[in-house]
């Protein structure tokens, strides 16, 4: 029997970490996840390893789509959300290729949606304090106070508006319009947690601690703070005159 769960994992460049993720998050006990892979055209040969663990003992719980190029964090994740629906899949998650999303984590995430009742349920860094390890100071503060200017300005009740380890129920993903959603970078989790906020999902914020990667190198820039701290300005203004489809009970 498939499993109900699916784990998107968008990758450039993460040949270092890539096999051991898989590895970690088909592994869980607690639960049968499946996996898909978004590649943009890695160079160092990140989707050939995917490929050749689909080849052995991943088929049929390991996924790839490979995309030409580097085309945005965003659009990675819709491509797999609309993939991810397609397939039927109730419980779609988003998680980073380079553990500082732990796989232990997962389990919990799920609870919140499966036994819990949420709609949507986030790997929050800042619910129970700063939980986040290795970071530069100046990263970290960085991070903190835009969650903080984000919950200030579009009034959204989460405290980790920014994070990207994310639970969905299937029907959160039906319901946006996810060819309206218009940032690419970070700008796209804050964008998409609004979004189903203002469609009347329910969401629930699981304490995680969020820990720096060792292996590869950060795909964070300036320019993907940039885009969260001013495209809020939009999505409050969006938030006063757009219409958004509501959750069907």
């Amino acid at each position: 029997m498939r499993s109900d769960s699916i784990v998107i994992i968008p990758t450039y460049n993460e040949k270092e970490n890539i096999e051991n993720i898989i590895r970690a998050v088909t592994g869980l006990k607690e639960h049968d996840f499946n996996v898909l892979v978004i590649d943009d055209g890695s160079p160092d040969g990140t989707a050939e390893i995917v490929k050749g663990l689909m080849a052995g003992d991943m088929k049929d719980r390991l996924f790839i789509i490979e995309r030409s190029g580097k085309l945005g964090l965003g659009t990675a994740y819709i491509a797999g959300f609309k993939w991810a629906v397609a397939q039927g899949y109730d419980y779609i998650f988003e998680m980073d290729a380079d553990f500082s999303h732990a796989p232990a984590d997962l389990p919990r995430l799920l609870a919140a949606c499966k036994d819990e009742g949420f709609d949507m349920s986030i790997g929050s860094r800042y619910i129970t304090g700063v939980n986040v390890v290795n970071w530069p100071m100046g990263r970290v503060l960085m991070s903190y106070f835009a969650s903080k200017y984000v919950r200030a300005i579009t009034g959204i009740d989460i405290h980790d508006t920014t994070a990207g380890f994310v639970c969905y129920r299937r029907q959160v993903l039906e319901t946006i319009d996810l060819d309206a959603i218009r940032f690419k970078g970070y700008a796209f989790q804050i964008e998409m947690k609004f979004t189903a906020k203002h469609c009347g999902f329910k969401i629930k914020e699981v304490p995680v601690v969020f820990v720096n990667r060792e292996l590869g190198t950060s795909k964070m820039s300036g320019g993907i703070f940039s885009e969260a701290v001013f495209g809020v300005m939009r999505l409050r203004w969006d938030g006063w005159f757009k219409k958004y489809p509501q959750k069907k009970v």
